[in-house]
């Protein structure tokens, strides 16, 4: 499903990707994110791309009990999304386990019900984010240590760059996401950024894909460990502002994000095959 980039149209490369390769001899393709042909069929690939999501959350041991969750856009309901089922391992999601469920909290499609936190969360970010067809939310363990700071991440690392000036602090911490209004004060925070840190509970990113939106949670969570682990050891130097900003336009974009997700689809669909049942 993947468009292939022929060294002939190299120099049409996307410019988030072009710093990061080299010569393109003939014969050599890239990956892009691919088109459909029907909605059927989209729906089916987000589908799978968001059980591989989960699959990689489990492998990656963000999981806590009961919490945390991915959400997708249904492409031909945009109010409508898929997120995993209540209570159900990370582990062991697959495609065909995903429920459906709409702004109003409806369950339309599935046999089990949907954690109210991720509807609150998940309803409200959508609605006020139509761009975001992805949105991600754990409680990883240095996510939520570094979230009980109350302090953005620093441009510390290359990696961390992708975030710079590009992710919010929501500071307003009221308990368990139960109500509506919660969500709406978490939608409000993370504004047009690709992510947020929850203080005192976890972060938030969102994407133009599954892919991206997992990639930024999983890169965001190692930069939260970076950074506790150099401020334990000492005071962090900071990357000055003009590299950060040129950084974060050649790893930050939305078709970075999803390219750098690559390797680990490729891993996980192949040690977990089952999760395209």
């Amino acid at each position: 499903m993947s468009t292939p980039l022929h060294s002939a149209l190299s120099s049409a490369l996307p410019s988030a990707l072009s710093a990061a390769v080299g010569p393109v001899p003939a014969g050599v393709t890239i990956p892009l994110p691919p088109t459909f042909d029907s909605v059927e069929a989209e729906r089916r690939y987000r589908k799978e791309q968001l059980a591989a999501g989960f699959r990689l959350f489990g492998r990656f041991g963000f999981s806590e009990g009961v919490a945390g969750h991915i959400t997708v856009r249904d492409p031909e309901h945009p109010d409508r999304f898929w997120v995993n089922p209540f209570g159900m391992s990370f582990n062991q999601i697959k495609a065909s386990d995903l429920i459906l469920v709409d702004h109003e909290g409806n369950l339309l499609h599935g046999e089990r019900p949907v954690n109210k936190a991720a509807f609150v969360i998940h309803s409200q970010v959508h609605a006020a984010r139509p761009d975001a067809v992805a949105a991600a939310h754990s409680h990883s363990l240095y996510g939520k240590a570094f979230s009980s700071l109350g302090i953005p991440l620093d441009p510390i690392t290359q990696d961390a760059c992708a975030f710079y000036e590009d992710h919010a602090l929501y500071s307003d911490y009221r308990g368990v996401a139960n109500e509506l209004e919660e969500g709406k004060r978490i939608a409000e925070a993370l504004g047009a950024c690709k992510a947020v840190i929850l203080q005192n509970h976890g972060l938030l990113t969102v994407g133009e894909s599954v892919a991206e939106a997992v990639w930024w949670f999983i890169t965001m969570e190692r930069s939260c460990q970076a950074q506790l682990l150099a401020m334990a050891a000492g005071t962090p130097k900071l990357i000055d502002h003009d590299t950060a900003l040129t950084t974060r336009a050649q790893i930050g974009s939305h078709l970075a994000g999803w390219f750098q997700a690559r390797p680990l689809w490729d891993q996980i669909t192949a040690s977990d095959p089952d999760l395209f049942d």
